[in-house]
């Protein structure tokens, strides 16, 4: 495994495309669902550790945003990836652009919908008008060496170790599962008027789900 990591670092990938859409699958998946965990421990922390809160508005523990960022940051900085400060630095900056819109976006076309607000949370300082503050671009930044010196290595060993069948099939099974559920909640649900997440946890007892 050492071998395989001074590779990753010293040699460019050779995977075919289907191979790599492969790999970003599972990095879809790992790091929605790392978004998600940040996320239950952070909103635990910010309540006085009292309430813990469904993050998401998905059935499964997954959180779009992280892994449309990971995806991000991969491209942006996979040819650098021989230099931890660039891809720190990159990413808190793409990250926090990434959040600025996407906090704005849904504000500004949600019907005032705010899926976390900086002005009333712990550790804000830095905080610009409620969508971005340092405290998260710093995790964003941190989180982007986990993806490039952990998550990633570990796709590609999985992509070289594993039978390729398999491997694909596991991918894209594990994805589309968890799509389907985002569609299903942000789409579906909506259009043809059919039970959301949120409404199912909420009746089970979750009282704390946003979105």
């Amino acid at each position: 495994m050492k071998q395989f990591f001074k590779n990753y670092l010293n040699q460019d990938h050779d995977f075919d495309r289907v191979t790599l859409l492969g790999i970003f699958s599972y990095m879809i998946v790992i790091t929605g669902i790392f978004g998600w965990i940040y996320e239950f421990i952070f909103y635990y922390l910010n309540s006085g550790m009292t309430q813990f809160y469904f993050r998401g508005g998905n059935f499964l523990p997954w959180i779009n945003i992280y892994a449309i960022g990971a995806m991000f940051i991969y491209f942006f900085t996979y040819k650098k990836r021989k230099n931890p400060f660039f891809i720190f630095i990159v990413s808190f900056i793409t990250c926090g652009i990434l959040e600025y819109i996407a906090g704005w976006g849904m504000y500004e076309f949600g019907s005032g919908l705010r899926c976390w607000d900086y002005n009333s949370e712990i550790w804000n300082f830095g905080n610009i008008n409620g969508y971005v503050c340092l405290r998260s671009v710093t995790f964003f930044g941190i989180s982007s060496l986990l993806l490039m010196y952990v998550v990633v290595p570990f796709c590609f060993y999985l992509a070289k170790t594993m039978n390729r069948k398999l491997f694909l099939t596991i991918g894209f099974t594990i994805c589309f599962i968890f799509l389907f559920d985002e569609l299903y909640n942000l789409i579906f649900a909506r259009l043809l008027s059919l039970p959301r997440a949120s409404t199912i946890y909420k009746k089970i007892g979750f009282h704390y789900i946003y979105f």
